[in-house]
């Protein structure tokens, strides 16, 4: 929750099997610790993603029925571009790891955020940094990390957990990786990416957006394995 350009307060969930029964529950506890309402929002941020199907899926629909419900605005960000600019942001996901402090010249680098996907799968995108902002190199997709590394990518920092999990082949391949909590969305980096963007509109119809998930779901490609 954030007043203003700053966030207050947060909530995490660690089981992602609980993530339909107590999300709307942890809003309610973050916004009563606070002294709120529902009716006391101005508006919702949500990861668009890609990620888990099941907790981007959920993410969504909670913020599309709240929004509709209370007649507020809702801004969709990718959950990509919400990691890279996590080397930006300074909150207390990021402060408590001095370990992660980085030079001028690491900051100024591309960002090759990386998603875990399972196996050798990743969901990808490369950002430079800019003024007042992001400018995308690669767009976000679904790949795998011998793809990745056999393409011809700039000298970039590659982060996020993908990044992590396949961190022996891209240092193998004389790339860096950032340790999370650098390259995972937050709070302050969905926040970050709206406020340097103040022209970026609302969603429009809220009941025609649908999340990014980039590729099908295991359910969903098992089933057409089988026609």
């Amino acid at each position: 929750m954030a007043v203003g350009t700053s966030v207050q307060d947060r909530g995490v969930l660690d089981k992602p099997a609980a993530h339909g029964s107590d999300l709307l529950p942890m809003i309610r506890e973050i916004l009563k610790r606070a002294g709120m309402e529902p009716s006391d929002l101005a508006g919702i941020i949500v990861g668009s993603g890609p990620g888990s199907f099941t907790g981007v899926r959920v993410a969504a629909a909670t913020a599309k029925g709240m929004c509709r419900s209370l007649g507020i605005p809702l801004w969709a960000v990718s959950s990509l571009e919400a990691g890279a600019v996590s080397l930006d942001v300074q909150g207390p996901t990021l402060s408590e790891h001095p370990s992660n402090v980085l030079s001028s010249e690491e900051m100024a680098r591309p960002r090759y955020v990386l998603f875990d996907a399972r196996s050798d799968r990743v969901y990808a995108a490369c950002y430079v940094p800019v003024e007042h902002g992001l400018e995308e190199l690669i767009p976000p997709h679904a790949t795998t990390i011998g793809e990745i590394l056999a393409d011809d990518i700039p000298a970039c920092s590659f982060i996020g957990d993908g990044a992590e999990r396949h961190s022996d082949e891209i240092q193998g391949a004389g790339f860096s990786v950032l340790s999370a909590p650098i390259g995972m969305p937050s709070a302050e980096g969905l926040l970050a990416l709206i406020g340097r963007s103040p022209s970026r509109p609302p969603l429009g119809d809220i009941g025609l957006w649908e999340p990014d998930y980039i590729r099908p779901s295991s359910a969903e490609r098992l089933a057409r394995s089988r026609r």
